[in-house]
């Protein structure tokens, strides 16, 4: 049985071939896994639609001629919802399709035919996008958990600790005694866990907050990498 998808566990990273010819997804899955690789086979787009996919690092091997669907549009779906980077196959690919392919976020176009190693390496390079974009979405859910135990006041606070205003600043901009702006500062830190304020220049930045000018951002990070 081939749609395996949802039955994957304690695995590491798993790669999906999407492909209507039975032939293709056993040659491609037998080369797969004789490098160790965790494989899932699919037929359709909704096949991929439908299938409960493991939370690892995961990349999809896409044929551009599907039964119910052109691979280009499933790939528009599934940049959508942030899926898995996209290694297109092809053996009727023209240079338009590439083109549109890549510029829509494709990690390889690999036309009919092609080496092992092409696509071996194609897979290590997709698998290391997904790590990397599955981090940083895992870090911006973190700040923005952090963010909103911020009260209404400290919200307001923040932006103008990371433009790099003094306390006393601070407080008149807002119109609030110094020692009470100290206060906020304080909590914000350490809801924030920010060690420091470049620190906290990095979050704001992140979270893409108002108040951080672009130069004063760089200034601090210049500082940071100096001597931090």
């Amino acid at each position: 049985m081939e749609r395996e998808v949802s039955a994957v566990h304690a695995v590491q990273h798993l790669v999906l071939v999407l492909d209507d010819d039975p032939h293709v997804r056993e040659a491609l899955s037998n080369l797969l896994r004789s490098a160790g690789i965790q494989v899932s086979l699919l037929a359709s787009a909704a096949e991929y639609l439908q299938a409960n996919l493991p939370d690892v690092p995961t990349c999809l091997i896409l044929d551009l001629q599907l039964p119910d669907i052109n691979g280009l549009e499933l790939q528009q779906k599934i940049v959508e919802k942030n899926g898995p980077p996209i290694i297109f196959i092809s053996g009727y690919g023209d240079i338009p399709s590439s083109v549109r392919a890549i510029k829509a976020g494709a990690v390889e176009f690999l036309p009919k035919p092609f080496t092992d190693q092409e696509l071996l390496n194609a897979v290590d390079k997709a698998i290391a996008q997904d790590e990397k974009a599955r981090r940083k979405r895992s870090e911006l859910a973190a700040l923005q958990r952090a963010y909103a135990l911020l009260s209404t006041r400290e919200r307001e606070v923040l932006p103008y600790i990371v433009a790099g205003l003094t306390n006393k600043n601070c407080a008149e901009k807002l119109g609030i005694a110094e020692i009470t702006l100290q206060v906020h500062r304080g909590k914000i830190m350490r809801k924030m866990a920010a060690q420091s304020v470049p620190d906290l220049v990095r979050m704001a930045s992140k979270l893409g907050i108002c108040g951080v000018p672009l130069y004063l951002y760089q200034y601090i990070m210049g500082i940071l990498t100096q001597y931090c």
